[in-house]
């Protein structure tokens, strides 16, 4: 085995090639305190950084989560308040976050510069290892009670909270109430038996002193796992670690860790409810089957679960979902459908929603016979090679435009780390796959996993989950009676100490602290130049072709890019459901169960989807686009260039059934989004009036997007309006045919001829239409003042602003003004102090607007006046210049930040086609490194002005009572 240096405090382990990422992982473990270093060696720049530690819950108050927060508000060496949120601001990062899981804790971070790099890992580790966990951060961050009236020992107390508010706002969501309960009872006996995050009513249960002991048992470096990836190499990175916290370290004896479940010997069932505030409960039951199964470090067990899951679940075609999707016993599959591998022992669930609780055994009885069936006569043998296929895919592809595509292998091996198995084994998955691609020649393979895991297994768990339009009263009655309870009992004392805490807590929210002890990067350590990857005419004779080189690892990525036809407002209306079916249905003799299987047995992904946006120098003048995109393995690339033309030729909309099953699922998952996505939604929804493009985000994936499809839904109880919507999707697809198009791909050098050859070979002689008239939108200028009202212990809250496009000198300007405002006024004043766990301002140069937003919000006129008073303060206040300069850096950072290689090219792409060329983008980046402080007062002063505002939020009906009459109350 080749050797690899490592610091002399840490013994070497192993090492291993993947070829498949072109990454090699290395394996190390400290010789005093036994903590592991994993480092996964890339050619890369962009340097990740995560420390773990297991940590495992025996309550639901919430103890890791409020620790998480809590550990992030100074330590030793960073004695400040909130160097987690300052380091935000000082640094080029490219992610900084910390996560909560259900048996682990993780503190990760990445950045493209090596100096910001190692200032971040100083403050993380001093952060992990020697946090000082003041009691006033722990009653900031996770709870406490103070009187409703500030300073009035004669008013009500409340509970207050980031985390608190948080999880209020986490479990307003069905879906995460139905995951909590299921988990209840599937681990009747382990730590997963209790919610991680906290529940919102055990959450004032946890003492100060408890989350201490807590942090002392858990953050330990015997009890931790490093992850690191990137080009900084493993011996540099651990001599960091043992200088800055592992030296001051013994070896713990004290071993963490999930012992095995308890297994039932019968299944069992259960009836439980979750909140609903509406009149009319029927059609709103969940229920969901859910398993027990292996442990997820064995990783030949793993990969089975996967493929076993895939192939009764993964697409229309598969058994188990082909059943939920027509059965009648309810509106859609559940959300929760599929493997759940991330604890210790994994799970298989599947269910349905929009049903009622009456129906439970009927369900029950659908899925086991659906699985005998599976057991006794099998599945296509081409079916479960596809799935195979899709884990090869999902194995090959270079991933990292939602996070780093480091930090996305790392957290693909956390799991097994924390839980003591083979990271190594888990990154490479080659040999595993290959035992599965033999394995399965055998026809009884799937039958015999279905059999073993499923049918035979009797740690089943049956769960009914109801709506009850009481429960949400009586939660907040008995919150109300415990904190009356609580008042009742205190001292003149203990008010005045309530009072006395409020009171230090604020001046510590309002206190400066000297934030020089922190690292820094500054101006002089950004780049000159953006990075953007360069496209180049394919050269095709009779099309427009566009071709990037990238390294991809043996995919390719192909678009047909279409310009929208012009629309009527129904039409648009109806746009959102268009390009979903567009993939979805079936396609020539094939139907879409057929069309279905066939796509992923030839692609990782098939999809349709639609953009809009204004030009850059008019907002008011829009252009729009179908894009019609696929990936797929270098071998299949011409089977995926035959599926796309097929698709615009043949694509079908006469399945009224399948089609009606669509309309039903779109709804049930725009429903669930709103607690999830109520800040973007309620900016959708503020900025609406403001440009066309905005208008028609808002009503086709905003909140207006969602009271939309619902009516669709409900309309399509009769058969002739089913009919009659199968027509208008055709008549819509008959334009599109025409339309003029161009072509995207994206691709390895080597293989650009054969790409390019495929595409002039099969459109050069799809016919374009003479007679199309071109896509646009009306105008519009004008605010709303709108309550949005819905299922929610928590509001959402958004205020909008006219403003100007990206062309314009204020574009700069006002973009900086959003970051500066969220680092010094929103954060202190709507998080720290109004209790919300997120609030921000920010530029939209797309839609000419500038928005403020707060996320889980216990409050909204409070949120509302603290936007306007962010816009004065900033007027009335000296800026420092290092304040600004953290806000240039951090809206570089942003620009900078990097993506996949595929996704990068993409992207710059489609901005040139909107007219945000890579000159104009490097002209803007210029604009924002040379803003100053004149020109963010003097933005603010022009444009964030109260008369001109627009106001939306999302809220409960009770929580829409405080609100002026002026307001409009809107039923989602």
């Amino acid at each position: 085995m080749q050797s690899v240096n490592s610091h002399p405090s840490f013994r070497f382990l192993r090492t291993q090639k993947i070829h498949s990422l072109n990454v090699d992982v290395q394996e190390f473990e400290h010789i005093v305190t036994g903590a592991k270093h994993y480092h996964i060696a890339a050619e890369r720049d962009e340097n990740v950084f995560l420390v773990a530690f297991r940590t495992v819950p025996e309550d639901s108050t919430g103890v890791a989560h409020i620790l998480e927060h809590t550990a992030l508000c100074g330590s030793e060496r960073y004695p400040v308040r909130d160097p987690f949120f300052m380091m935000t601001r000082r640094s080029l990062n490219t992610f900084m976050n910390a996560f909560t899981s259900s048996d682990w804790t993780a503190y990760p971070f990445a950045s493209q510069n090596r100096k910001d790099f190692f200032n971040l890992l100083d403050v993380y580790l001093d952060a992990a290892f020697f946090s000082r966990l003041d009691p006033l951060d722990f009653a900031q961050e996770g709870h406490r009670v103070e009187f409703a009236e500030a300073g009035n020992a004669d008013s009500e107390l409340v509970y207050k909270g980031v985390v608190f508010n948080e999880m209020k706002g986490a479990m307003s969501s069905p879906v995460s109430t139905l995951w909590q309960t299921l988990t209840r009872y599937l681990f009747p006996t382990t730590t997963y038996h209790h919610n991680s995050g906290g529940e919102p009513s055990c959450i004032p249960d946890l003492s100060y002193e408890e989350l201490l002991e807590f942090y002392r048992s858990h953050y330990h470096p015997s009890n931790a796992v490093f992850m690191t990836f990137g080009d900084i190499e493993a011996v540099e990175l651990q001599g960091r670690f043992e200088d800055l916290a592992l030296s001051r370290f013994e070896r713990s004896d004290h071993e963490i860790l999930v012992e095995d479940e308890k297994r039932y010997f019968a299944p069992i069932r259960v009836e439980e409810a979750y909140a609903l505030d509406q009149e009319d409960l029927d059609n709103q039951t969940h229920h969901v089957l859910g398993w027990l199964l292996p442990k997820s470090i064995d990783l030949d067990e793993l990969m089975r679960a996967h493929l076993l899951s895939r192939v009764l679940l993964d697409n229309s075609s598969s058994p188990l979902r082909a059943a939920l999707e027509s059965s009648d016993l309810g509106s859609a599959p559940s959300p929760l459908c599929g493997l759940e591998d991330s604890n210790r022992e994994m799970s298989f669930m599947c269910g349905l929603e929009g049903s009622n609780p009456e129906q439970a055994a009927e369900f029950e009885r659908l899925v086991i016979d659906t699985l005998e069936q599976v057991a006794k006569d099998g599945v296509p043998q081409e079916m479960v090679e596809a799935q195979l296929h899709q884990l090869e895919l999902s194995q090959r592809e270079i991933t990292g435009d939602s996070y780093p595509f480091g930090l996305q292998l790392i957290l693909g091996a956390l799991s097994s780390g924390v839980h003591r198995g083979d990271p190594l084994a888990a990154l490479n998955v080659d040999a595993a796959l290959e035992k599965l691609r033999e394995a399965i020649k055998d026809p009884d393979y799937i039958p015999s996993l279905v059999r073993r895991w499923l049918l035979d297994n009797p740690h089943r768990v049956r769960l009914t989950l109801r709506p009850d339009n009481q429960l949400a009263s009586l939660r907040d009655a008995a919150e109300a009676a415990r904190l009356a309870e609580i008042k009742a009992a205190m001292s003149d004392e203990e008010k005045n100490a309530v009072i006395e805490l409020a009171a230090k807590l604020e001046a510590r929210q309002m206190q400066s602290d000297d934030e020089s002890i922190l690292p820094r990067v500054t101006l002089e350590d950004v780049p000159t130049e953006m990075h953007l990857p360069k496209g180049e005419s394919m050269s095709l004779p009779r099309l427009d072709g566009t071709w990037y080189s990238a390294g991809t690892n043996g995919l390719v990525y192909q678009q047909v890019i279409m310009d929208l036809p012009k629309l009527s407002e129904d039409e648009l209306e109806l746009m959102p459901l268009y390009t979903h079916c567009l993939t979805e249905l079936g396609c020539g003799e094939r139907d879409y169960r057929q069309n279905q299987a066939y796509q992923s047995q030839i692609t990782g992904g098939f999809s349709a989807y639609t953009t809009v946006r204004g030009r850059p120098e008019n907002e008011q003048d829009v252009t729009g686009y179908l894009v019609l995109s696929g990936k797929a393995l270098v071998v299949n690339r011409d089977a995926l260039a035959d599926l796309m033309v097929e698709t615009l030729d043949r694509a079908r909309f006469d399945e009224t059934k399948r089609l009606r099953e669509i309309v039903s699922q779109m709804r049930s998952r725009r429903e669930q989004s709103i607690t999830g996505q109520g800040h973007s939604m309620a900016m959708l929804a503020a900025c609406a009036g403001f440009a066309p493009s905005a208008q028609l985000a808002h009503n086709s994936r905003g909140l207006e997007g969602v009271r939309r499809v619902k009516a669709m839904d409900r309309s399509l109880e009769d058969a002739a309006a089913l009919a009659q919507l199968s027509e208008r999707l055709q008549r819509i697809h008959e334009r599109m045919k025409g339309a003029p198009r161009r072509f995207l791909t994206v691709g390895e050098e080597e293989y650009k001829a054969s790409l390019s050859q495929a595409v002039e070979m099969r459109w050069a002689s799809v016919p374009v239409s003479d007679s199309f008239e071109p896509f646009s939108l009306p105008q519009t200028r004008q605010g709303v003042s709108q309550a949005w009202l819905t299922s929610t212990q928590v509001s959402f809250c958004a205020k909008a602003f006219p403003t100007v496009t990206v062309d314009h000198a204020d574009a700069a300007p006002l973009t900086v003004l959003g970051e500066f405002l969220r680092n010094n006024y929103l954060h202190r004043a709507i998080r720290e102090q109004g209790g919300a766990y997120g609030a921000g301002a920010s530029q939209d140069s797309g839609d000419a607007v500038f928005r403020f937003f707060s996320y889980r919000d216990p409050r909204i006129t409070g949120t509302l006046d603290d936007f306007d008073a962010a816009a004065r303060w900033i007027n009335e206040s000296d800026i420092d210049p290092l304040k600004l300069e953290e806000a240039i850096l951090g809206v570089v950072s942003s620009i900078d930040k990097p993506g996949s290689p595929a996704g990068e090219a993409k992207q710059t792409y489609h901005a040139s086609l909107f007219g945000r060329t890579p000159e104009q983008r490097q002209k803007f980046r210029s604009e924002v490194l040379s803003v100053g402080i004149a020109d963010l007062k003097r933005v603010a002063e022009l444009y964030l002005k109260p008369e001109k505002a627009s106001v939306a939020v999302v809220t409960s009906a009770k929580g829409a009572a405080a609100l002026p009459d002026s307001f409009e109350r809107i039923e989602i």
